[in-house]
């Protein structure tokens, strides 16, 4: 009888091992394949500066085009990825603003006029950094 308890939950603990083995590689796979996955009417891509990518940084899309003016902001991951979900059907000025950095060239964005509105293609923005502490709290106060 304690042979087959033994084995019995002797291999319950190797199933549970197993498992736990098998969705920890798989979550980790999944982190580092993840890319931007951008929608037709998305707008996303990566903030990067000199230092590299930017975390925490505000990305703006704002357009006059419709009825009322519209404004959405987003702010990048620890990557400096963002994703500006389900716009509406308009041109669009994309820019990024962050502590430390002069805001981004505006970028101009359109359906059918440039390629930030093909699916799966990205806008990427490139801050320049502020040259000093007295500067940067002129660029973003």
């Amino acid at each position: 009888m304690r042979r087959a308890s033994f084995f019995y939950y002797g291999g319950a603990v190797a199933m549970a091992v197993a498992g736990y083995l098998f969705i920890a590689r798989t979550s980790l796979q999944a982190q580092q394949s993840s890319t931007l996955k951008v929608g037709g009417n998305d707008i996303g891509g990566v903030v990067i500066s000199n230092n590299g990518p930017e975390a925490g940084v505000w990305v703006i899309a704002e357009t006059t085009d419709l009825p009322t003016r519209y404004i959405k902001e987003v702010v990048t991951d620890d990557s400096g990825r963002y994703l500006i979900p389900d716009l509406p059907k308009a041109r669009y000025t994309v820019w990024a603003r962050g502590y430390g950095l002069v805001d981004t060239p505006k970028v101009q964005c359109e359906r059918g006029f440039r390629a930030c509105w093909s699916p799966g293609s990205t806008v990427d923005l490139k801050p320049n950094l502020a040259p000093d502490k007295k500067a940067a709290s002129q660029y973003y106060p």
